[in-house]
């Protein structure tokens, strides 16, 4: 079940790539009905079938190119959530084997739920409240995956030793705090990608030559009461207002990149009391390339390999962050466990 739950993982990752791939090319009402495009199982090509799509959605008229981006993330959501599906019953099944039961239900729970919004960007016609909370879902449901297979994966591992548990421990809130602001960065990006605000400022390190761009209209940028009804391909809102969300976006990876610098640094320090160099440096590493990558977004004009795996990054630096947490969160179980084995081992040659 680990290696399924693994590949589960991955495959979330995949989507989360072509749902950044389908919004950069602007194929996110490639197909304007949910789950078939044009009520076809596949892109329709053939001159009857786009024929008879026009005749069912004359507003939208077929398009191939941006139909395919859209209908293959479909057909990749459909397969991680019949995957999930799969996990789900097999723990249900052999819940007396001590396989975990209430997280792989919960994560079929919320991949139906993440499959509603999927629906609703489209119905919606993009309304950016729906696109940023299907980001997010993703996000959420890949988040959930990996602490699924750290899980399966540790019930056969062994914990460190911990040399000195206090000088650790006090590093834990600290970390909670960190992943506190990446998902709210996540967040932010997420509705910068769902406003087309990431082009809103094409210089760095000002924003249309000046540090604090004049205008600019937090108030309209941040609107959540956005109205349903008109098709939000490429955006509504003003200039100004674009341009408030994507600077807030810069602030906080300068926050984000601050606050890790620090904390990484201190915990780096005390790496030799637990072994945990491993989980720190490939945080710091994903948050390096993470920001190079935004950087080079602004610089070469937001191209689209580069736009992809600035998504994908993010959500390496996400996981990571949530690896570091769950190793240092085995750190106290593992120094009990030593000490329990430890007392066991002086009873027996007591004995």
């Amino acid at each position: 079940m680990a290696n399924w739950a693994l590949f589960a993982t991955c495959l979330a990752v995949v989507v989360i790539m072509l749902g950044a791939w389908t919004r950069l090319v602007h194929a996110g009402l490639g197909c304007p009905d949910w789950p078939g495009c044009y009520g076809f199982l596949t892109v329709p090509q053939s001159e009857s079938s786009i024929a008879i799509a026009n005749a069912r959605f004359p507003e939208t008229p077929v398009d191939v190119e941006k139909g395919w981006p859209e209908m293959i993330h479909r057909y990749a959501a459909g397969t991680l959530g019949l995957v999930v599906f799969g996990l789900a019953a097999y723990a249900v099944r052999h819940r007396r084997t001590g396989v975990p039961v209430k997280l792989p239900l919960f994560i079929a729970g919320f991949i139906i739920l993440q499959g509603a919004f999927g629906m609703w960007t489209v119905t919606l016609k993009l309304w950016p409240q729906v696109v940023a909370m299907h980001l997010l879902g993703g996000f959420t449901t890949l988040t959930l995956l990996t602490l699924l297979t750290l899980r399966l994966r540790g019930r056969s591992g062994q914990g460190r030793a911990v040399k000195d548990q206090s000088a650790l421990t006090a590093f834990r809130p600290w970390l909670y705090g960190g992943l506190v602001l990446i998902v709210m960065q996540i967040a932010l990006g997420a509705w910068t990608a769902a406003n087309y605000a990431a082009v809103a400022c094409t210089d760095l390190p000002t924003c249309q030559g000046q540090w604090w761009p004049e205008g600019m209209d937090f108030q309209h940028g941040f609107d959540v009461t956005q109205h349903v009804g008109p098709n939000y391909l490429g955006g509504q809102l003003t200039a100004d207002g674009r341009v408030a969300i994507h600077l807030t976006h810069r602030l906080g990876a300068m926050i984000v990149l601050g606050y890790f610098a620090i904390l990484l640094s201190l915990m780096w320090r005390r790496r030799h009391l637990s072994g945990l160099s491993g989980p720190i440096g490939l945080v710091a590493l994903v948050l390096g390339a993470q920001i190079a990558l935004g950087l080079a977004n602004v610089i070469l004009h937001i191209p689209l390999g580069i736009a992809v795996a600035h998504n994908a990054m993010g959500a390496g630096l996400l996981l990571s962050v949530v690896h570091l947490i769950w190793q240092h969160h085995r750190l106290p179980q593992a120094h009990s466990a030593d000490a329990t084995h430890t007392t066991t081992m002086n009873r027996e040659v007591t004995a």
